[in-house]
């Protein structure tokens, strides 16, 4: 939840000089390249790798819907990735200070890992086990957006909200977006009783009609509220 950002820049002062930045001289140097080989795959640090490893999740959603629905071997995979998106997200950051190297994309990616870790990945799971009416669709592009919106706000906001001794914010406005993982539990308790496609709980309303939908797919709207909620406030552990 672009931990990284927050950390690293409060952590370094102004006058250290460049030789000491935490090589952000360099990457942005890399970065504005014109010429030269690799010269943006140069510019990522091993935390920003580790980062990049959440988007297995998607890949094994949408390898489960190329298979048979009682198959459920690709969609446990991708379930089960989920967690792993949190423990990466730790990682990257603790690897970052280990190796005493912020990193300017690295701070980008930090977010954009966790929209598609714990936003794109539960969306695209719902999607693949039968959540996928229309209206269905809408429900799960909402949640994204809702996702999306509340990590641009948390990267604006973040040097504003209050904060404690250590220089750190005190809370987060709105849910964290990596609690989205308790609807994956949610869905893995379902495959495991084979609620998937036409098992789903709760059925379909306007079954037949241009307004059909899962009830199911109401959970993904409440919690898309409570992410962009300005009145929970959630303590830093």
């Amino acid at each position: 939840m672009s931990r990284r950002t927050s950390a690293m820049a409060s952590s370094e002062p102004s006058s250290v000089p460049p030789s000491n930045d935490g090589g952000q001289e360099k990457q942005k140097m890399l970065l504005s390249e014109e010429h030269g080989h690799f010269s943006m795959v140069k510019a990522l640090h091993l935390a920003d790798l580790v980062t990049e490893l959440n988007v297995m999740s998607v890949f094994s959603s949408m390898r489960y819907c190329l298979g048979e629905p009682s198959d459920y071997g690709a969609m446990w995979a991708a379930l089960a990735l989920m967690p792993f998106g949190l423990f990466f997200d730790f990682m990257d950051g603790k690897i970052a200070r280990w190796r005493k190297k912020s990193s300017l994309m690295g701070q980008e990616l930090d977010s954009l890992a966790d929209l598609i870790s714990f936003g794109l990945a539960p969306a695209a799971a719902a999607f693949a086990l039968g959540i996928r009416t229309n209206v269905d669709h809408l429900i799960l592009t909402f949640f994204v957006l809702c996702g999306l919106t509340r990590l641009a706000r948390f990267n604006v906001t973040v040097a504003v909200l209050p904060k404690d001794k250590s220089g750190k914010s005190k809370y987060f406005e709105g849910t964290p977006i990596p609690t989205t993982l308790y609807i994956a539990g949610l869905m893995a308790y379902c495959v495991s009783q084979s609620w998937t496609h036409e098992n789903i709980p709760f059925g379909l309303i306007a079954e037949g009609t241009a307004l059909e939908f899962h009830p199911a797919a109401l959970l993904f709207v409440l919690h898309g509220c409570t992410m962009v909620s300005k009145t929970i406030h959630i303590p830093k552990p």
